[in-house]
């Protein structure tokens, strides 16, 4: 079902916590803006802290289509935009030769419609959609290049893309457009400027509750306090990839499948893999680091 645009930033917070999106007023604030004055939203911060899903939360909010984009090495405009459907093309050429009698002209300008168009994420955001305005997850950037950065510059710029068999297409109303990235390298001023910018940390430790809350309800407090404060504490340690909001919320549900009342170094030792990617890093937490960082935890629960 469509959806208004919210009218406030508490309206955003409300709208996404709906969702089980759970937000600070900051980042509230930044999505009001881009929704009401039509900008891109431009998103950094680690890896699983949130940036993804929150155009996931906000599609599903809005009653929009979700468009996604991911981002990687070598991405061109075929990929990203458009590309032919030769092989359909191969045989609307075959078919007529066999017929005989085909005019090469009227063949030529057949086969470059929109009937053999495969229209890829840019290009569909474009188009009109029946809910209104996609929503446009251009995720990961920092992983493409420089030319196709700059692509993506001049299609935001005016939100239109060109076919040169078609013409220019323009979106008869913007897309709200969300880019995300995990910052392993800058990405071009030129693009941030045409942007609103959020970094998005760590989340605090109620903030995380929260989300724990809303995401793994089926977990006690007590679980969920215990699951928090030691991922909290697990961030400060010299780790290569640090656990994101992801790997919190994967971890409480692979607790609760496994019917866990209360952490233990055990239990910490056996699901290790549901919150560390790398194998040095496991090496590193499990045994005593994984006994002391559950103690400090615990401390830190106490009442005073």
């Amino acid at each position: 079902m469509v959806r208004a645009q919210p009218g406030s930033i508490d309206a955003v917070q409300a709208m996404l916590a709906a969702e089980g999106y759970v937000c600070g007023r900051p980042l509230a604030t930044v999505v009001f803006l881009a929704l009401t004055l039509g900008r891109p939203l431009f998103l950094e911060g680690e890896a699983g802290v949130g940036k993804t899903e929150i155009a996931k939360a906000l599609a599903q909010a809005l009653g929009r289509r979700l468009i996604r984009l991911q981002c990687y090495e070598g991405l061109d405009t075929a990929s990203a935009v458009y590309e032919w459907n030769f092989a359909a093309q191969m045989i609307a050429i075959r078919t007529a030769e066999a017929a005989g009698g085909a005019d090469r002209d009227a063949l030529k300008s057949e086969l470059f419609t929109e009937d053999y168009l495969i229209e890829r994420p840019l290009l569909q955001a474009m188009r009109p959609q029946v809910e209104g305005p996609p929503v446009l997850l251009i995720d990961e950037l920092d992983r493409t290049d420089e030319p196709f950065e700059a692509f993506l510059l001049e299609a935001l710029s005016d939100f239109q893309v060109t076919v040169p068999e078609l013409g220019t297409i323009r979106a008869p109303a913007p897309p709200v457009v969300i880019l995300t990235s995990n910052r392993t390298r800058e990405v071009h001023d030129a693009l941030k400027r045409r942007c609103l910018y959020h970094w998005v940390d760590y989340p605090t430790f109620e903030r995380e509750m929260e989300i724990v809350r809303a995401r793994a309800p089926e977990a006690s407090e007590t679980l969920s306090r215990e699951i928090v404060a030691f991922v909290q504490n697990l961030r400060t340690e010299d780790l290569f990839k640090k656990p994101g909001v992801a790997e919190t919320i994967d971890w409480a549900k692979c607790l609760l499948a496994l019917d866990v009342i209360s952490l233990s170094p055990e239990v910490i030792a056996d699901t290790l893999g549901a919150i560390l990617k790398y194998q040095d890093d496991i090496q590193k937490i499990e045994g005593s680091e994984a006994r002391r960082l559950l103690n400090e935890a615990r401390a830190e629960l106490a009442p005073a």
